[in-house]
């Protein structure tokens, strides 16, 4: 069967609310299917880093966490701590991070675990049936001991896996420490000694130490590179590359492979809110302009049918004035390929419908 993706647009007036839009879309695509009853449900969120202000509000983890009570649900929000640094590397900062970014358990209703534990080592090997690239995935505990995993996603683009849905909202940020490494393993960067111009932005954005500029000049060590690609884009000039060409392919086929660990064997839920759909990962303290207008809400069961809605329609959207992607100039590619021509979006798609974690296709249904 063709998978059902619900939609519901962020017009409201004065008979209904954007809560309750939210919540009419999430009953309407029938998260009620699921015996939520004493069960422990773990909702996958991104809390944002500090300074970014396009993750999302708290707002919407209420609504969700509202109807799962209902439901007779125990919900937690909660995501697995970073490699680089920022706001989220450690649990103490991640859960301060979440506080003061608006996801109190005042605010929203429920507590957050940090997934991973203190520095990222609470983690449990899921095997993953069907992977091609990754045997076992490295998952934060908190994640794997729920009996229901909800995805609760900030639809926007990204600087190596091309999107960020419910896939990279699953399989990055679900993976521990080690798991993260694992994925990145491809994106080890090799420096372009005639572009280097010694400015050291590589080296303040890594959390290992690896990138060392000595005489004016950028050094990588690989023994410590976790391949996060963080310097890759922090470069001014673009004298970091991938030593592997394929490495933006290769991240996305291990994200797909991690989010299919996530949610084999027990009930799942997807939801994804394609709003100020920033060009960067929320990981980012900085945002930038939005790179298409807001558009709206979407739920599935379905990981890869929604995150393939998701894309169309954000690729069906006008550029934005002054964004990422008006500065491009890209006309030649789609919306999401040209704010980052070098990833490959589709490949997530792709390799998630190959290993059986969801279809190509899908069945739009507008509320």
């Amino acid at each position: 069967m063709t998978p059902k993706v619900y939609f519901i647009d962020f017009c409201t007036g004065t008979s209904e609310t954007l809560p309750q839009k939210l919540s009419r879309l999430i009953l309407s695509a029938g998260i009620d299917q699921i015996d939520f009853q004493d069960k422990f449900v773990a909702i996958k969120i991104h809390f944002g880093e500090l300074g970014n202000m396009a993750h999302l509000r708290s707002g919407y983890a209420r609504v969700l966490i509202d109807i799962i009570k209902d439901l007779g649900g125990k919900p937690f929000l909660t995501d697995a701590n970073t490699l680089y640094i920022g706001s989220r590397k450690n649990a103490l900062d991640h859960l301060e991070t979440a506080y003061l970014n608006g996801f109190t358990p005042y605010s929203t209703g429920a507590h957050v675990l940090i997934a991973d534990g203190l520095k990222g080592t609470d983690d449990v090997a899921v095997p993953v049936h069907g992977g091609e690239y990754v045997k076992e995935a490295y998952i934060g505990r908190a994640i794997m001991d729920a009996d229901i995993v909800i995805s609760l996603n900030h639809f926007k683009g990204h600087e190596e896996a091309g999107f960020g849905g419910a896939l990279k909202n699953l399989g990055m940020g679900s993976g521990s420490g080690r798991g993260k490494r694992d994925m990145h393993d491809a994106c080890r960067p090799v420096v372009d000694a005639e572009k280097c111009i010694g400015c050291g932005a590589c080296s303040r954005i890594c959390a290992h130490g690896a990138p060392v500029v000595t005489d004016g000049l950028c050094h990588v060590d690989w023994n410590k590179c976790a391949g996060c690609g963080r310097c890759l884009d922090a470069c001014p000039v673009k004298a970091l590359e991938a030593d592997d060409h394929n490495a933006a392919l290769y991240l996305n086929y291990k994200i797909a492979e991690y989010a299919k660990a996530v949610v084999d064997g027990r009930p799942h839920f997807h939801i994804s809110l394609v709003r100020d759909v920033s060009p960067y990962c929320d990981c980012h303290a900085e945002n930038d302009v939005p790179i298409v207008p807001d558009v709206g809400m979407f739920a599935s069961f379905d990981p890869v049918a929604l995150d393939l809605a998701c894309a169309e329609a954000v690729i069906a959207q006008p550029v934005m004035p002054n964004s990422k992607l008006a500065r491009a100039n890209r006309p030649d590619l789609d919306n999401l390929t040209a704010a980052f021509p070098h990833t490959s979006w589709r490949s997530q798609i792709e390799h998630g419908k190959k290993i059986g974690l969801g279809e190509d296709r899908y069945e739009l249904v507008k509320i």
